[in-house]
């Protein structure tokens, strides 16, 4: 498997032949003139994972990747007439893309405040027939899915969270590997200390590495 990291929580996962991006959003770079996609994900309507005024050209050059989101941001999208049409993944369902099932699993964003309105948000785990839980990326929550990940997305940072949270999720989860994601909230200083927190804290089973931008590593 090869994951190529697009910034803060956009990751293209490259498996069995079959490519995914998820969550192209505003704070993410370098997706645009991506070609030859066989699905676009995405786990909530947040600006941050789903940037609706580079989506149409991010479909046109794709015209043939499936598209699903949450079923709030699929209605939005559709309702708005951004980028084609797009499929409502509901918690507890999956598709096939190629030799690659993607299960939909969670179903709510983090709370980031008891005054905010809590959204959809749904966590996608990408896997074979022999692999079935290759990869999860969680969107915006600490979502759990009991059972052995192999690589997890890792939410590092964000507004709704606090650093012993990202922790307490990597350890509870306990991937083979992790990879931060969602760090564009923070500055230089900011992502280095959360990053040597994590890697002092997690698992030793755990391997915790952090993608260059835009390079394309085999995990």
């Amino acid at each position: 498997m090869q994951i190529t990291h697009f910034g803060h929580s956009c990751l293209l996962v490259e498996l069995d032949g079959t490519r995914v991006l998820f969550d192209p959003g505003n704070f993410s770079h370098g997706f645009e003139g991506i070609t030859g996609l066989d699905a676009i994900l995405i786990t909530h309507q947040h600006p941050d994972h789903c940037d609706v005024a580079r989506l149409p050209d991010l479909v046109a050059a794709n015209p043939d990747a499936a598209r699903f989101a949450d079923p709030q941001t699929s209605a939005q999208l559709n309702g708005d007439d951004v980028a084609g049409e797009w499929t409502a993944a509901h918690s507890g369902t999956s598709v096939q893309f190629g030799n690659v099932t993607a299960r939909v699993t969670g179903g709510r964003h983090a709370v980031i405040h008891p005054e905010i309105p809590v959204i959809d948000n749904v966590a996608y785990i990408l896997g074979t027939d022999a692999e079935p839980a290759k990869f999860m990326h969680p969107g915006d929550s600490f979502y759990i899915p009991f059972e052995k990940i192999d690589v997890l997305a890792l939410p590092a940072a964000a507004p709704w969270m606090k650093l012993s949270e990202s922790v307490d999720y990597l350890r509870g989860v306990a991937p083979r590997v992790a990879v931060p994601i969602h760090q564009a909230v923070q500055s230089e200083a900011g992502i280095a200390v959360h990053n040597s927190r994590l890697q002092e804290m997690r698992n030793p089973a755990t391997d915790f590495r952090v993608l260059d931008a835009e390079n394309g590593v085999d995990l």
